[in-house]
């Protein structure tokens, strides 16, 4: 296996990836309807690709509110730490942006892979697209 390495995406020029990832674990996985999968913050958004090789195989999306969404790693690529590539990378943006808190609505069974990351649990459990999450929040000055 190559080396996993975390990219800034265009959300035009890697928009097939982007969708293809997305497509596939929540929309065919968790039967998240299309819709509600791609929105308008969409175009606006920094989009970030994590990447084996010359091949796409995750993503994540960050807001310009500090928003933290759309973190997807396709299914054969899981338990590999793509995931906490792709949200250091994320997170590193944000700062960079000078976002000091960076939010996200987190599945319920993922609450302690962000744990790990400094978020914390900031609500009640709710559904979206039919699935239990919880708002969780990163403050960047609390952690060294």
């Amino acid at each position: 296996m190559n080396k996993i390495r975390v990219r800034l995406a265009d959300w035009h020029k890697d928009n097939a990836d982007i969708q293809r990832i997305r497509n596939a674990v929540f929309v065919a996985e968790q039967h998240v309807p299309p819709e509600l999968e791609f929105d308008a913050e969409d175009p606006g958004a920094v989009h970030f690709l994590a990447m084996e090789g010359d091949y796409s195989i995750g993503t994540a999306r960050l807001l310009p509110d500090g928003t933290i969404g759309r973190v997807s790693v396709l299914k054969d690529w899981r338990g590999l730490k793509v995931g906490d590539a792709l949200m250091k990378a994320v997170i590193n943006e944000a700062q960079k942006r000078n976002l000091k808190q960076q939010m996200l609505s987190a599945q319920v069974h993922a609450t302690a892979f962000y744990e790990r990351l400094g978020f914390k649990v900031i609500s009640e459990e709710f559904l979206e697209a039919g699935i239990p999450h919880v708002d969780m929040v990163r403050d960047s000055s609390e952690i060294a």
